[in-house]
């Protein structure tokens, strides 16, 4: 695990090194112009590492403040990295100038623009919420047909402040659910900014029970500080446990960061009604198969959030994103209502999924 963090940050030193030697390239001009440009972008990833080093020292709206102008930084860096690495590659094989490169107004406003106008419309599409529906019908008897929404990863925090919040719930209780069914992750790692802010007063607003499984992020903010929020929120979680209700049954399996969890097919022994499975991260999905489980939801993935690292996570896992079906058991990983980090979606979505079962 140290290991894995060592390389990821020199990985990451490295790239902001090769990112601001180009910077320094392009900028036409003497020293000082150039000196700037460098200094800008270096003090600009500052901000997004302070908003992180600083959660637990300074004052919340500092933070806030720290989050919104800082962490677009890291897909700024991103596009950045990739535009200068192709560029070098043309160069390589004579497809580009060397001097488009080096001290090229025109290039540079080129690339800068390019890189700002992806930033400004990838924050544009982060707000809009999709709503997916799915329908289930099945032999298993219910009380009645029924109407669940689910939704993963709302990181609610520094970024998904209060107010966007109460705009997902608002979102939730247009559908008039009979049950709503959280993925994990509700928390953006710290609690602090949910306890002073009072963000469980929105939850207080579903209008349907409500249940929950812990994400990783609940693990690295501290399992027993997200319990005792989520009992303030009115939220039921199940930690290896079920619920049954309306003629369903509901299994919440802890997160894989517990690695004591039980088994799911101890958890799913002797079940004769729908059951839905709650489990935070979509690893070995076949578990889900072969425990008899009629529909398994997840999160986690957030599909990478921005092209191309849903690359990444389209290889990473069974299915990253979307409806999938193993047999008699059908599966939804959803890529996220909110996320982490910086408000921007490229090439993915935020999204809740409402789902219908009936007879």
């Amino acid at each position: 695990m140290r290991t894995g963090i060592i390389v990821i940050l020199a990985g990451t030193l490295l790239g902001v090194l090769y990112v601001t030697w180009h910077l320094w390239r392009i900028t036409p001009g003497g020293w000082v112009a150039k000196l700037m440009v460098a200094v800008l972008f270096l003090l600009w990833m500052a901000a997004a590492f302070a908003s992180m080093l600083l959660r637990d020292k300074a004052s919340i709206p500092t933070i806030t403040a720290l989050y919104e102008l800082g962490h677009p930084w890291m897909i700024a860096f991103l596009y950045l990295l990739i535009i200068f690495i192709v560029a070098d590659i043309g160069v390589i094989v004579r497809l580009i100038p060397k001097e488009w490169l080096i001290g090229n107004a025109v290039s540079m406003a080129s690339i800068l623009g390019v890189v700002a106008v992806v930033l400004t419309a990838g924050g544009i599409h982060y707000r809009h919420k999709y709503r997916e529906e799915l329908t289930i019908r099945t032999e298993k008897p219910l009380d009645r047909s029924l109407t669940i929404v689910f939704a993963s990863d709302l990181h609610i925090g520094y970024s998904n402040r209060k107010a966007e919040l109460g705009r997902w719930i608002d979102l939730i209780n247009a559908e008039k659910p009979d049950l709503v069914l959280f993925g994990g992750d509700i928390i953006d790692i710290q609690l602090r900014p949910l306890v002073e802010g009072n963000f469980a007063d929105e939850f207080h607003r579903l209008t349907a029970p409500a249940f929950t499984v812990l994400g990783n992020h609940e693990y690295i903010g501290g399992e027993a500080d997200a319990e005792d929020f989520l009992k303030d929120a009115g939220i039921g979680l199940l930690r290896d446990s079920l619920v049954n209700l309306n003629g369903i049954t509901v299994i919440g399996r802890d997160d894989r960061s517990n690695p004591g969890r039980k088994p799911l097919s101890e958890l799913a022994d002797s079940l004769s009604c729908f059951t839905i499975l709650l489990d935070h991260q979509p690893y070995n999905l076949e578990e889900a198969q072969a425990a008899g489980i009629d529909f398994q939801f997840s999160g986690h993935t957030h599909r990478g959030q921005v092209w191309p690292l849903s690359w990444l996570t389209d290889r990473m896992f069974e299915k990253s994103w979307g409806y999938h079906r193993r047999g008699d058991t059908q599966y939804y990983v959803s890529s996220g209502l909110g996320i982490w980090g910086p408000k921007i979606r490229i090439g993915t979505r935020s999204e809740y999924l409402v789902l219908r079962v009936s007879n």
